[in-house]
Order: structure tokens, then sequence, then C-alpha cells
């Protein structure tokens, strides 16, 4: 594993050492920023299942101005502090040892709003819509962010969670990527999965 592009183009990424974590491949994490940036003007990113850290370490490498990384494993939380050192974004990254939903709480006490959301949680947690919603709710989001989901490409998300829609999904292989943005009229009336 590598960063692909942007300043730290090239620095390797240590995985986390087991079998419980499943870091995102170079080939879709290069489709990811892809459809999302490629590059960034400023703004924070919340990497809320962080494993090796790879995908905020990229969003900082790509022009991102800070990134806060969430992960309750220990071992998944000293490799992201060795991958974020290594990749030379230690003054832009906090790092915490938390819960996601636990965490979303404790960052709303700080008023802080992300413009890029990374949700990569093991496959068996297939909840991120309902962990979308709650950012939503707590008012964790900059009006232009962008929410990734990787998951299970058994798994398909709403088209809709609130404020936001669905504006990509692609399939790599058993891995799905789904990207929501916000509704251009940013109607958060209408109920999932109804017209609006």
């Amino acid at each position: 594993m590598r960063v692909i592009a942007g300043e730290a183009k090239g620095r390797a990424l240590k995985a986390v050492p087991g079998m419980n974590t499943r870091p995102t491949t170079d080939k879709v994490k290069e489709a990811i920023f892809s459809m999302i940036g490629p590059y960034f003007d400023g703004g924070w990113a919340l990497d809320l299942f962080a494993g090796t850290g790879g995908l905020g370490i990229e969003a900082l490498s790509r022009g991102m101005d800070k990134a806060v990384f969430v992960d309750m494993d220990r071992a998944s939380v000293a490799v992201v502090r060795a991958n974020v050192a290594a990749a030379g974004m230690a003054a832009r990254a906090e790092i915490y040892t938390n819960e996601a939903g636990r965490a979303v709480k404790a960052l709303q006490k700080r008023g802080q709003r992300f413009s890029a959301v990374f949700l990569d949680p093991p496959y068996r947690l297939t909840h991120m819509d309902e962990l979308i919603a709650e950012l939503q709710e707590r008012e964790l989001l900059a009006d232009d962010a962008v929410i990734v989901v990787e998951h299970d490409a058994s798994r398909a998300y709403p088209e809709r969670i609130g404020a936001w829609e669905r504006s990509k999904r692609a399939e790599y292989g058993e891995t799905a990527v789904t990207v929501y943005r916000r509704r251009e009229d940013g109607n958060t009336e209408a109920a999932d999965g109804q017209e609006g």
C-alpha cells in the first residue's frame, strides 16, 4: 500500500497485523479519489473506521487541511500513527481510539464540519446510512461535503439519506463504493426512497 498522489505520493503505508482489517486496495483508493477529487482545496476530512489511515492520508496528500482518524482497535490506531508520520502528515492529523458512534458525539461538541467523510467499516457493519443521518443531524457535514462508503458489493445503500443523495456507486469485485453529495435543493423533508 502506498500514497497514490499529491504531496506524499509514493510513500509506503504499513498494514495492520492480523486478519481483522481489510485495507482499501490501491486500485479502489485510486478509483475513489478520481470520483471525488482528485484534489481538494482545503477543508477537514474524517476517516471514521480508519484501519491503516490510508483514505484520510490520501485526502491530506491531495489538499485537505486536516484529518481526524478514528478507530476502536488499538493496533489500528498505532498503525495510523506510524503511517501519518511516514507520510509527513503528523502535524495535520488528529488520531483517536474510539467507537464511531461515540466519536461522532464527541466531535459535535467541537463544532467542526467536515468536507470529506470516509466510512470503510468492517463489512459486517451495515448501518452506515444511520451514521450518515447522525452526522447530518449533529451538523458535522459541510454544505459541500462528500461522503464515501466502502462496503460489501451485496449491500445496497439508499438513494437518499436526508439532504444527501447517492451520486455514484461502483463495484470492484466483492467491494462496492457508494458516494453521497448534498442534493442541489438541500431538501431534507422527502423521506428516503420516496419521490420528493
